[in-house]
């Protein structure tokens, strides 16, 4: 009895240590599982890591790459009312007579915009759009203008795109005397004969019904003006022009390019003759148009309204209104 009394105690002890000994092997592969764990971790996220270095450095390459973004136009900012009651009780029409020369007038509307804002002339800016076939009328584009102009302007300019005043002195003030030649022959860049009255003539609607318009009858480029000087005459309207400027030739800058644009300088068929001739009955009682369209745009801040123009031509009269 002793003995196996003895005995007993010796068994459980062994089953103890195998206890124990099964603990420690699960909490070894616990603490295994979680190395592993801490490992795999690790290694992910050194992973993204160098993932996003990468990507960091390639997104920096990229931008380097691309040109930087275009800076806004600084003009989109000035955009200011053409129209302010508390500049005068008058509105000059500026009436430019157009086709397809955007690039010039794409620098002409916001500069003239600027510039009549700075005198305070109340103004609105018309684009007559020359939209048919026939050869460019620049009187005839005109003679629309100013019977499109609306009842809230009481004087016009008839003003080409591509001439820019660049002297604050010119005036392009209400003509109350009678026609102003801004662009007069001491001061445009290229026309210098004593009867010019082209490139920038204001004058009062009135005077203009006076004389009855311009003629219909000049298809292509020039003489028109040579033509109105006469009926200004014979209207008896004294005309006026800039004093005390200093600037000479440099007080308009001319941005037409004649090698990018060449003018339609063609006589064909009797315009050789009549070209020189006064038209006693033509312009706005005889003019024929239809309007196709009106647009209004802002370029650049700068407001201004484009009227789509179709003239009509009687070739019968001026078979020189089409070439061919």
């Amino acid at each position: 009895m002793m003995y196996s009394s003895r005995r007993k105690p010796v068994l459980y002890f062994k089953e103890e240590r195998k206890f124990l000994s099964g603990k420690c092997t699960i909490y070894k592969l616990f603490g295994l599982c979680m190395v592993l764990l801490l490992v795999s971790l690790l290694w992910l996220q050194l992973s993204c890591s160098g993932d996003m270095s990468a990507t960091l450095h390639e997104d920096r390459r990229l931008q380097q790459k691309q040109p930087p973004p275009p800076p806004p136009c600084p003009a989109d900012t000035q955009a200011s009312a053409a129209d302010d009651p508390s500049w005068g009780p008058h509105k000059l029409a500026l009436i430019i007579p157009f086709r397809e020369r955007f690039e010039e007038l794409l620098v002409f509307v916001p500069f003239m915009h600027t510039f009549l804002n700075k005198k305070k002339i109340r103004h609105k800016i018309i684009v007559i759009n020359q939209v048919d076939h026939y050869r460019f009328n620049r009187a005839s584009l005109i003679n629309v203008g100013h019977l499109e102009s609306g009842n809230d302007t009481d004087y016009l300019a008839m003003h080409d795109v591509d001439l820019l005043p660049l002297n604050d002195a010119l005036d392009y003030g209400f003509p109350e005397g009678g026609p102003f030649h801004v662009a007069s022959p001491e001061l445009h860049p290229l026309y210098h004969y004593k009867t010019y009255v082209g490139g920038i003539l204001l004058l009062t609607k009135k005077h203009y019904n006076m004389c009855n318009g311009m003629s219909n009858r000049f298809w292509g480029w020039g003489r028109e003006d040579d033509e109105f000087y006469r009926r200004l005459r014979k209207a008896e309207l004294q005309l006026f022009r800039p004093s005390g400027i200093t600037t000479g030739y440099k007080t308009f800058m001319h941005i037409h390019d004649p090698a990018w644009r060449k003018r339609d300088q063609k006589r064909v068929a009797s315009q050789k003759q009549e070209q020189f001739k006064v038209d006693p009955d033509g312009g706005l009682t005889n003019l024929r148009y239809q309007v196709e369209s009106r647009q209004e745009l802002t370029i650049s801040g700068a407001p201004c309204t484009v009227i789509n123009t179709k003239l009509e031509c009687d070739q019968n009269e001026t078979p020189w209104c089409l070439l061919g």
